[in-house]
């Protein structure tokens, strides 16, 4: 979309023994359907492209009335800034894995989008995951979009003479962008409904994948070239999870209440504000916070403390340096003074923040998947056990916050 500025920033590439392919799936066209990026392990394909890391301007401008910029000056910038950065995964790579796949469900944070979190989501994928990084559609992405339906008048002739339903030539793109909050206007009513409809999002993307598991024949109205029916019997539907940052984060203790498929959940810089409390109790599966050291306060980690079990795991790590932007891709895609400026990047070098971060998680999912890797040598880590790491908070919590 674009020339970057710098030749040496890009987002790392899993680590994993597993090549990683990408692919986008939504079913069906309106804003009530379910809209995901797919990383999955692949067949090495040297050939296929890598996707843009931001799709269409659109984004930009979403980003823009985020930030509150101008968005044609921040169109230019961020094209700029961002615009040739390619996700680290072959786009529509044909799907190969020697067992079934241990699933993941991504949840991103209020303004970001699907593809924000592709280092962590390639890695996962890397390591023998499949991950559905869901798009929102509680307007607290930066920018999405759904298709409608054309008036009949402006139909082609070709698709009128066929009877399967809303093809992409029938249909018009709608974008929706984030919604901020109203002058006056309490926050928790808003996000509390948000949080519910990320949660039942999730649930809708686990559902899909579950059929697309079972061999259903799926449409997906996106035009890509992968092949769906690839999938059949791929997934270990028995192995889920649920992750996701900051209101992703929230989205996760949200879905585990609503859904006992999730089988654990880890929250990444959780902003714990659009909870209800009395959900809490009712979580009853493993949950791992993973914190920054810049973002916590008291009374949010005041907050996930009430959800600390004498019988459930729940643990928490803080990773020294880093800021509440060191989970998404941004902080790879800066130069360090830019980087620092927007508070994109923090004190540690960021590829080693994710790399702790994606360890420690991969150990908690063999922990609570019950699975058969080696991911278990990063044991120590889900206690904080590295000079780069804080067991538990680093937040003073007073007594009165509690």
């Amino acid at each position: 979309m674009g020339s970057s500025c710098s030749n040496h920033l890009g987002i790392p590439p899993g680590n994993g023994p597993n090549a990683v392919g990408c692919t986008d799936f939504m079913m069906d066209h309106t804003a009530e359907g379910t809209f995901f990026r797919l990383y999955y392990p692949c067949q090495e394909m040297e050939s296929a492209g890598k996707p843009d890391w931001v799709p269409y301007k659109e984004y930009f401008n979403g980003l823009a009335d985020f930030m509150k910029m101008n968005r044609a000056l921040s169109e230019r910038i961020f094209n700029y800034l961002f615009g040739s950065f390619k996700i680290p995964a072959y786009l529509d790579a044909p799907f190969k894995s020697n067992e079934k796949c241990p699933v993941i469900i991504f949840s991103h944070g209020l303004g970001a989008f699907r593809t924000l979190y592709s280092a962590i989501c390639a890695e996962m994928a890397s390591q023998g995951f499949i991950v559905a990084s869901v798009e929102h559609r509680d307007q607290s992405a930066s920018a999405t979009y759904y298709f409608c339906e054309k008036p009949e008048s402006e139909r082609s002739n070709a698709s009128l003479t066929k009877s399967s339903g809303a093809t992409q030539q029938n249909l018009v793109k709608e974008w929706m962008y984030y919604r901020a909050l109203q002058h006056g206007e309490s926050e928790f009513p808003l996000r509390n409904k948000q949080v519910k409809q990320r949660a039942d999002e999730c649930i809708l993307a686990l559902d899909k994948l579950t059929e697309i598991n079972s061999g259903i024949s799926v449409q997906n109205v996106l035009e890509t070239h992968f092949d769906w029916s690839t999938l059949k019997n791929s997934m270990d539907l028995c192995r889920i999870a649920v992750m996701g940052h900051s209101f992703g984060g929230a989205t996760v203790i949200e879905a585990l209440c609503k859904e006992v498929k999730f089988k654990c959940g880890v929250a990444l810089d959780s902003w714990m504000t659009p909870l209800d409390d009395e959900i809490f109790p009712r979580v009853k599966q493993p949950i791992f916070f993973i914190n920054s050291e810049k973002f916590q306060w008291a009374g949010n980690i005041s907050r996930m403390k009430k959800l600390d079990s004498a019988v459930i795991q729940r643990k928490m790590i803080t990773i020294r340096g880093t800021v509440h932007q060191s989970f998404p891709d941004f902080t790879f895609l800066t130069s360090n003074w830019i980087g620092k400026l927007m508070k994109l990047k923090g004190e540690i070098d960021p590829e080693l923040a994710i790399d702790l971060c994606n360890k420690a998680t991969l150990a908690f999912l063999q922990r609570h998947l019950g699975l058969e890797k080696n991911f278990n040598q990063w044991d120590p880590l889900i206690n904080g056990e590295d000079e780069n790491l804080i067991p538990g908070t680093n937040v003073n919590l007073l007594q009165s916050a509690i």
